[in-house]
């Protein structure tokens, strides 16, 4: 300890010859000591916290739409409507910022502002799932501190992709992130380029936070899984209905739902329904023709339920694909999909495109 007195109140420890301070010693200047653990925000004693069996209890998830305004900003009272038509159909839980809501479009502020604005919106009435998984481990860390410090429920974590590592590195960046809270792992090779093997998993299960898989690879895997009491969610709504009653997975992180809440949660309820979901799957094919979001953009902008705005690279579907939801609306009901306004196709000119936002 130094003995404070004039002279440390010289700047860089220099000390003039007219200081009539008879006993000083220079010392070095000492950089700060981060100790290596998380940083700062998580609080190990927050009552009434979410836990891991809490998560791992949901059927239907919706990976929610993130709605824009002409300028490419978000359209949160847009946002809040689509939420609440989710919660009063029934939905259980909603994925934050996920590809369906193109969290890969948005900047790590906006991301965080708007897992933060559904929690404190609608945290009591629904489970606030952020998509916080990046390929960077640095970022995959702090995104999910900040995503905690604001109250989600749960963390999605995808592998790092476009890079991609080895299996031992999938396994390190994971166990970097699972301390934290309550997670699920999201597997969609498609997307990243590289699969998690059932060995990745069964090595991850030993973490008390991890509550599930999200899994894409199809329903064998599934039953890989659950058969081993793993909790794994479809993350194809394809295959969903024959994945919860067929092969034992707990439910469905759906993209459907975002159209048509009532009839998933019936879907994911109500026992065996071959008919049900024979019918949804000719607007499911038509939702995933092009990658997603790209289908239920345009789908939900027919409805009226969001502007029809989109942020690039994303485009609507082309005018015949419009004109084949109008019909598939029709088929199944308009009833059952979201919001009050009837089905238009709209015109390729009432498409906003926004490059900068």
């Amino acid at each position: 300890m130094v003995q404070l007195n004039a002279c440390n109140l010289y700047p860089n420890n220099y000390v003039p010859a007219s200081c009539s301070c008879k006993k000083w010693k220079w010392m070095s200047p000492r950089a700060a000591i981060i100790p290596n653990y998380h940083l700062p925000m998580r609080s190990f004693e927050v009552k009434n916290r979410t836990s891991t069996e809490d998560i791992k209890s949901l059927r239907l998830i919706t990976a929610i739409k993130t709605p824009y305004l002409p300028d490419g900003r978000f359209d949160l009272e847009a946002y809040d409507d689509l939420v609440n038509m989710q919660i009063i159909n029934g939905a259980e839980g909603m994925i934050v910022g996920g590809t369906t809501g193109e969290g890969q479009l948005m900047s790590w502020d906006e991301h965080i502002m708007l897992i933060g604005h559904t929690v404190n919106c609608f945290g009591g009435s629904i489970k606030v799932i952020g998509n916080t998984g990046s390929n960077s481990t640095r970022e995959a860390i702090h995104a999910t501190e900040q995503g905690f410090a604001v109250g989600m429920h749960a963390a999605l974590h995808i592998n790092p992709y476009y890079g991609k590592t080895s299996m031992e590195g999938i396994i390190s960046h994971f166990d970097s992130v699972l301390p934290m809270g309550p997670t699920i792992i999201y597997n969609v090779p498609s997307r990243t380029g590289q699969d998690i093997p059932p060995p990745v998993i069964h090595r991850l299960v030993q973490s008390a936070n991890l509550a599930g898989v999200k899994e894409c690879v199809g329903n064998d895997r599934v039953e890989q899984y659950t058969s081993n009491g793993i909790v794994v969610w479809s993350g194809n709504d394809d295959q969903c209905h024959d994945a919860r009653w067929n092969h034992g997975a707990t439910g469905v992180i759906s993209v459907v739902s975002n159209l048509v809440p009532g009839l998933m949660r019936e879907l994911m309820f109500g026992g065996k329904n071959p008919s049900l979901n024979s019918k949804l799957l000719p607007l499911i094919e038509w939702l995933f023709e092009e990658p997603n979001p790209i289908g239920l953009n345009t789908a939900l902008a027919q409805l009226g339920v969001v502007r029809p705005v989109f942020r690039l690279p994303y485009v609507p579907l082309p005018l015949e694909k419009r004109v084949e939801f109008v019909s598939l609306v029709m088929q199944i009901g308009r009833e059952n999909f979201v919001g009050e306004k009837d089905v238009q196709v709209l015109d390729d000119n009432d498409f906003i495109l926004v490059g900068r936002y």
